[in-house]
């Protein structure tokens, strides 16, 4: 007998479907409800690239006398540094009003867009810097960079 095949997904690209909210405020980063959803900052129109917003976990060996074999077990979990890259306005109207340094938040993460059933990852943050790019072809951007301040809800289920 041979092994159950995987379910054929429907593959995409991100760009037109992934989408990035910045919340203030959730009460429960596990659960957050469509009202707290929608009093969040879409910003997705804004963004020229994402970076990070993953979590690793390290791996911990597990050594004893009873073999000559060192297993391991998963370890600690980690968030990668983090930012999304935004375009500046020329009338400074942009990210850098809603999100200066020391902002604390949520960004959430709707990998498949914000559809009730689907999933989304929620990452509570704290704005580190947001540098203002110096490139003098490329259009104006502002990297905001976050730290990832307590483990991530990852595969939520986004409400209806």
């Amino acid at each position: 007998m041979v092994a159950t095949p995987i379910s054929a997904s429907s593959r995409y690209i991100p760009p037109g479907v992934r989408q990035y909210y910045y919340v203030a405020a959730i009460a429960n980063q596990a659960s957050p409800t469509r009202s707290e959803l929608d009093a969040g900052i879409d910003l997705t129109g804004e963004i020229a690239e994402v970076s990070g917003f993953t979590t690793t976990s390290e791996s911990t060996e597990t050594p004893d006398l009873g073999s000559r074999f060192t297993g391991k077990i998963p370890g600690r979990i980690s968030a990668d540094d983090s930012s999304i890259t935004m375009y500046a306005s020329d009338d400074s109207q942009d990210v850098r009003q809603l999100l200066p340094r020391d902002t604390d938040g949520f960004i959430v993460q709707f990998p498949e867009g914000d559809q009730a059933g689907h999933t989304m990852d929620v990452f509570p943050v704290k704005v580190a810097s947001a540098p203002k790019a110096t490139d003098i072809e490329d259009p104006g951007k502002i990297e905001v960079q976050f730290t990832i301040t307590a483990e991530p809800s990852e595969d939520v289920t986004v409400p209806a």
